[in-house]
């Protein structure tokens, strides 16, 4: 909720009247959704109408705000909601072109420095690239020799390619399970702060994504979804290279469906 809630609260008073408008396959549209309830506005989430997790779509509702489905993936429910928000005068929130939920997300980087001052390295799961260019922002400020590296589904890798390449171009595959890492065209404000501040980017496949999250809730009794243990399944690809270091992985967003948790840990 930290991008949503210093995006939502410095807006201009006129726009909150108006309501606001974003595009989400959950955690975001969540984080906005809250924001809206805590400071009385309006707020329309556009989601895709397949493979959604309907979960993320039912907390979104009973924190007060629409949902609205459009689409097959999450870059067509983006282009939906980008026309309705000019067309109805709403403010369009974009999921990662805004600093101010850049800023927002960018508190998780300083509260590891307040807990672990000689961290060495910090892993982030990346989808739109907030998460992991705040915390290179906060990084870069505060101590530039720790290493922040991003983590991507292979089934999903638009902003692992956009990194590598310095590209903004679409990436034509998108097949990933995981829907928080599951974007096809990356941004241009979270790929430019990458581009000049991240460490490294490295790719892992959706079933040692699986096995990050069976560690998770078997060792650590914590359920969270794909995005979420995605830093951990790095961490562990990583392994050799990150022995001995002090390690944090930022895990995001426990939206996991009983259903597929159940399968997963059988």
């Amino acid at each position: 909720m930290r991008g949503g809630v210093n995006l939502v609260g410095t807006v201009r008073d006129e726009e909150r009247r108006k309501g606001l408008a974003s595009a989400s396959t959950g955690n975001h549209g969540q984080s906005i959704a809250y924001a809206g309830r805590l400071f009385s506005c309006r707020v329309i989430i556009y989601a895709p109408a397949e493979n959604v997790n309907e979960s993320k779509m039912q907390a979104i509702r009973d924190l007060g705000a629409e949902v609205r489905l459009h689409g097959r993936d999450f870059d067509e429910a983006r282009q939906e909601c980008e026309r309705v928000a000019a067309e109805e005068g709403l403010r369009y929130v974009h999921s990662a072109n805004e600093p101010k939920l850049i800023a927002g997300v960018g508190t998780i980087g300083l509260e590891i420095f307040e807990d672990l001052s000689d961290v060495d390295v910090i892993i982030v799961p990346a989808g739109g690239g907030s998460c992991a260019s705040g915390n290179c922002i906060v990084t870069n400020e505060l101590n530039p020799n720790v290493k922040v590296i991003a983590v991507q589904s292979e089934g999903a890798p638009a902003m692992w390619h956009a990194w590598r390449n310095r590209s903004l171009d679409p990436y034509p595959t998108m097949n990933t399970e995981h829907e928080g890492l599951a974007t096809r065209v990356p941004f241009e404000l979270t790929n430019k702060i990458l581009w000049k501040l991240l460490s490294d980017f490295v790719l892992v496949s959706d079933s040692e994504i699986n096995e990050a999250l069976r560690l998770l809730a078997r060792e650590a009794k914590q359920v969270t979804e794909g995005a979420g243990a995605a830093s951990l399944a790095a961490a562990i690809k990583l392994r050799d290279e990150l022995r001995g270091r002090k390690v944090v992985g930022i895990v995001s967003g426990g939206n996991l469906p009983l259903e597929r948790f159940a399968k997963l840990i059988v």
